[in-house]
């Protein structure tokens, strides 16, 4: 599961990195240390640009940065509510659920990521983990994309929404969510955001690589994360254990 992540790098930055053009504009949000649904985030995705009179070139394909909102709301929703509801699609089952089918077919993503926040369940108590790389290069979180306009309002304009794909947890991970975001291999990125490639054209890339897996560090943080009103570096850093605290016997107090 990916209920918060971290996003902190700028644009220019994910730009040189994935290979992929600039095209947020004045919409790119600041670094986010705590990126909660429904908020803005940047996306990588490919298409076939479109001529002045909106016909697409069949021969070109330009991979470019996006802002998109966190939390799918499908193409027939009645209103965008739902959308903070639907940040993760199951891997296993995305094309074929009527919210994800016609995304998973034609409208994939990649959402970069520093790391993401996952919870363990102990006791009655939720222990805070960040999940991340070994190195500074970001996370290539598999995504889908829609476009939804409010049935009620014709001539508004477009939201762009997204979803995180999930799969099954394995290794140290699984003891701490049995749920975990796909995260793709750099070498699947051009396969995975080819607009003319179907569902079908990706099933393969949709389980988790063991190689990335076995290279990410589970780092146990403070529970100030658990606030999407606390945002800054000071969420990533390790949270050192509390010392033991023993009652000195009475012979040891005199």
């Amino acid at each position: 599961m990916c209920g918060r992540y971290a996003s902190t790098k700028d644009p220019a930055t994910l730009a040189v990195e994935f290979d992929a053009l600039d095209a947020t504009e004045s919409e790119a949000p600041g670094a986010d240390y705590n990126v909660a649904p429904t908020k803005p985030v940047l996306a990588i995705v490919a298409r076939h640009p479109r001529d002045v009179e909106g016909k697409p070139d069949p021969d070109a394909v330009v991979r470019s940065i996006r802002v998109m909102r966190w939390g799918l709301v499908p193409t027939w929703s009645k209103d965008r509510n739902g959308g903070a509801k639907m940040i993760n699609a199951r891997s296993e089952t995305a094309a074929t659920k009527p919210a994800y089918r016609d995304s998973m077919a034609r409208r994939r993503c990649i959402l970069p990521a520093d790391g993401w926040f996952e919870w363990k369940r102990e006791g009655g108590a939720k222990e805070p983990f960040y999940v991340t790389g070994p190195d500074d290069s970001s996370l290539a979180m598999a995504g889908l994309w829609t476009a939804w306009r409010d049935p009620n309002e014709p001539d508004s304009p477009w939201l762009i929404t997204c979803a995180v794909l999930t799969a099954d947890a394995f290794g140290p991970l699984a003891e701490v969510h049995e749920r975990m975001p796909l995260v793709l291999p750099r070498e699947s990125f051009e396969q995975w955001l080819a607009p003319d490639k179907g569902s079908d054209d990706v099933a393969e890339l949709l389980k988790p690589s063991p190689e990335i897996v076995s290279r990410f560090e589970l780092r146990p943080v403070s529970t100030a994360v658990n606030s999407i009103r606390n945002n800054g570096p000071e969420l990533l850093v390790r949270a050192e254990p509390e010392p033991e605290v023993t009652e000195l016997s009475l012979f040891e107090q005199s």
